[in-house]
């Protein structure tokens, strides 16, 4: 295994040589398995290497002795590779980037080894008012996603009321949750401070219900006023599309699948969740349609495969997906290769929007959805099959994209407008 990575016969041998070395080659069998690049196994032998004669130097003598001495090497490795010039603090991520394939191959070797993990989130109001999720979950049928917005904010509040010192939900007033919103909405956009107090009153009233709370005060929780038309749609045009397609490097495996996602994203008109959440079985390939299940409003729909989006997909399958027996149809190009996540989906439109050079306030997946709500106003379709098309739940939810029929609104403007009307 290790000729098939190092050319050099003193390189093997140097590493077959260390007293780690058998556990080196193990590991390198198990990057080997997980399809990992051959340029991350030259970057992480040294490595190991490297952790071993700090480790064995310090009295180590055994593969499970390893873990004993992970922090220290990381913490000087770090030190080491971060400061370029003399005084300068480390670079942030360089200490994770060490850390990654340490740990890694001490869980490999080391029977019950577990590093550093990711804490799960901590429930707010656990204690004082445990029952709350599963009544948003159970009662209300709110989604997972749902439920992960209400806990950040929740959180937060939990936060705010021990900085505070306010431990008993019984001693919550309208001054304390005005202060709390006052003191959240710096970091909040208008619309963010108009969700925050919905939660807080969705919270409020279960208190109260549950007797948590005495009295009923979440009608003093009052929302800043959005106008739901103030807004302009953050599309872009169609030769702004078509800039952005032609910067994709469709050479290289990660380029064939973003094309393919940016064109499910521009021509459709899909959210960002429901490209990600896209398998196999949902391309019928013989009847040309694409099943899209599940949308947010509580229905599925099945689009005609556009030709052009088909020979992306069909060329990302045959020469960009790697191989696995997970059904879903984008993953990540690298190991370990898993599907890709929607919050990775809107970076890469970000990625792609950014180095087109078009100027677009809060680039993402969502700047192509209105791009293709746009186009499809230009073409005189009407809002209620817009509407349907890209899967609203309520007509309302199009009417703001009335307002990007710029031409047809100046029309209007500079006439009397008869022959529009």
């Amino acid at each position: 295994m290790l000729e098939r990575y190092f050319v050099f016969p003193h390189t093997v041998d140097r590493i077959r040589a260390s007293w780690i070395g058998e556990a080196v080659e193990r590991y390198i069998e198990h990057l080997a398995e997980g399809g990992y690049r051959d340029r991350t196994i030259h970057y992480r032998v040294p490595l190991l290497i490297e952790f071993g004669e700090f480790a064995h130097a310090r009295g180590a003598n055994a593969w499970p002795e390893l873990s004993a001495y992970a922090e220290d090497f990381i913490a000087e490795r770090a030190k080491r590779r971060g400061c370029g010039a003399r005084g300068a603090k480390p670079r942030p991520g360089v200490a994770k980037e060490i850390r990654g394939p340490i740990e890694q191959f001490l869980r490999l070797i080391v029977p019950g080894f577990v590093g550093h993990v990711r804490q799960p989130a901590v429930v707010p109001f656990a204690d004082s008012a445990p029952g709350v999720f599963g009544y948003l979950r159970e009662e209300r049928g709110l989604r997972p996603d749902t439920l992960l917005h209400y806990s950040h904010h929740l959180r937060g509040f939990e936060n705010y009321l021990k900085k505070i010192d306010l431990h008993d939900l019984s001693d919550l007033t309208p001054p304390v949750l005005a202060a709390f919103v006052a003191d959240s909405s710096p970091r909040l956009g208008k619309t963010g401070v108009r969700d925050l107090c919905g939660v807080l009153r969705v919270f409020l009233r279960y208190l109260h219900r549950e007797r948590l709370l005495p009295k009923d005060i979440s009608g003093a929780v009052d929302a800043p006023h959005v106008y739901r038309l103030s807004k302009i749609p953050r599309s872009v045009t169609w030769e702004e599309v078509r800039r952005m397609l032609a910067v994709v490097e469709r050479r290289m495996p990660g380029g064939k699948r973003d094309y393919a996602i940016l064109l499910l994203l521009v021509t459709y008109g899909l959210r960002a969740r429901e490209v990600a959440a896209l398998t196999l079985d949902h391309i019928d390939w013989k009847r040309e349609r694409l099943h899209v299940p599940e949308r947010k409003a509580d229905h599925d729909t099945a689009f005609p495969l556009s030709t052009i989006v088909g020979d992306a997909i069909v060329d990302y399958l045959q020469h960009g997906r790697p191989q696995t027996t997970d059904r879903h149809v984008f993953f990540r190009t690298v190991a370990p290769f898993a599907p890709l996540t929607y919050s990775a989906l809107s970076d890469r439109a970000t990625h792609y929007l950014r180095k087109a050079g078009i100027p677009v306030s809060r680039a993402g997946s969502h700047t192509l959805r209105h791009t293709c709500v746009q186009r499809l106003v230009d073409a005189d379709f009407s809002l209620k099959v817009i509407g349907d098309y890209v899967g609203h739940r309520v007509p309302a939810s199009t009417e703001i994209y009335s307002k990007v029929a710029v031409e047809t609104l100046r029309r209007v403007a500079l006439g009397d407008g008869e022959d529009i009307v």
